[in-house]
């Protein structure tokens, strides 16, 4: 399911980027716009569900439509990964609209129904697996990143906390490589103890008379270590005999809000801003479990 999700965002911030490059956000309704727009956001909805009832579900036991519980499991890292991927789908399709000439309280509506309904599809197909089900969290974690970004739009008009993803492959996904990854961009997607999920916000957003610059942002991000298997705490390695006990992790870094920098062409603006899906490598001061520590790269 990520490789689809991952796959929806390059094809989206491509042409987000192409379309930005050219045109600045339309106060009149271009229609040939809106349906191009629908056409691509149907075209990849559409091939999503083809593709992974062909290559992720076609070898996965089948069974009556039921529900799974999966709360607990992956320290919660997977449901913060449903809340960006919302977040950053309804942001994507309600710019794209907005480039087109809808209404900005439209095209957050359209946003929000396309961001959730998105991926309530996979949810759906999940149900039909008999090796999990419709998880009402991840449901949840859809919905509450998809209105956060329409909350921030709604209140302020703008986007003040932003989230950002990062990730590095670590030494876990040789141990467990079916699940956690067998390549490089297998362990990137599936393991979780190199991903890390940020929150970006500038506080000079927040004070009028503030000195700090818009674009300077602080940056609090979650991440895991040593998480080995969804629903234990540990995980003892057959072959090296070494126990891993999990741990979260609480990050503090320094950020850049790329949308707010000083730069004068509105083209070179627009390709710069599309930086945001991504949180820069940067020193941070990291809690793992009850350890405080220093990290270089910020990840």
């Amino acid at each position: 399911m990520l490789k689809t999700i991952f796959l929806f965002f390059l094809i989206g911030s491509t042409h987000s980027t192409f379309c930005q490059q050219l045109f600045l956000p339309s106060d009149s309704l271009n229609n040939k716009r809106v349906i191009a727009i629908t056409s691509s956001v149907s075209t990849v909805w559409a091939s999503s569900i083809i593709g992974l009832s062909q290559i992720w579900y076609k070898d996965i036991p089948k069974s009556k439509f039921q529900f799974f519980n999966d709360n607990k499991e992956w320290l919660q890292m997977d449901k913060v990964g449903h809340f960006y991927t919302a977040y950053k789908i309804n942001k994507l399709t309600s710019d794209l609209y907005r480039w087109s000439g809808v209404s900005k309280k439209t095209s957050l509506i359209i946003g929000t129904g396309i961001s959730v309904g998105y991926q309530s599809t996979f949810e759906i197909l999940d149900g039909y697996s008999k090796n999990w089900g419709f998880s009402w969290g991840d449901v949840g974690a859809n919905t509450l990143g998809s209105l956060s970004f329409l909350g921030q739009e709604l209140a302020w008009g703008e986007e003040r906390i932003i989230p950002k993803f990062s990730a590095l492959p670590t030494k876990y996904a040789s141990i467990r490589p079916a699940v956690l990854g067998r390549n490089f961009t297998e362990s990137l997607l599936k393991d979780y103890n190199g991903q890390t999920y940020w929150l970006s916000f500038s506080p000079g957003t927040f004070f009028k008379n503030s000195k700090i610059p818009k674009w300077a942002c602080l940056s609090i991000g979650y991440s895991v270590d040593a998480k080995l298997i969804g629903n234990k705490s540990s995980y003892t390695d057959v072959v090296s005999g070494i126990t891993y006990n999990e741990k979260r992790e609480f990050l503090l870094s320094l950020d850049i809000d790329f949308s707010r920098l000083p730069i004068k062409r509105p083209w070179l603006k627009a390709i710069v801003k599309q930086f945001n899906y991504l949180k820069i490598p940067f020193p941070s001061l990291m809690l793992r479990g009850d350890q405080l520590v220093g990290s270089w790269s910020g990840y």
